[in-house]
């Protein structure tokens, strides 16, 4: 399986990688997954993406707020406009 978004590594700041979804992605690879490591997440660009737990509602997200999502906890992305930009520490 493709990941449906782009990762890259920054030039700026050790251990940040940045992420982008494109507006264009399908509703259908937004789907719900865990990932391995607790992760802090920060929106750089994108409007009116929203981010969901497991039971519980979506939120939206917002520029420049720091987000935690624990390791193994299931979780989506909710499309919004324009692309989505995101820079992700993992944490052991």
């Amino acid at each position: 399986m493709v990941n449906p978004y782009n990762d890259y590594f920054s030039m700026n700041e050790e251990n940040v990688r940045i992420r982008t979804i494109e507006e264009i992605i399908e509703d259908s690879q937004l789907v719900w997954h865990r990932d391995h490591y607790n992760r802090k997440v920060m929106v750089v660009e994108g409007e009116g993406w929203g981010l969901q737990f497991d039971n519980e509602k979506p939120f939206t997200l917002e520029k420049g707020k720091m987000y935690h999502i624990p390791k193994m906890m299931y979780h989506r992305v909710w499309r919004g406009k324009g692309d989505l930009t995101m820079k992700i520490w993992d944490e052991e």
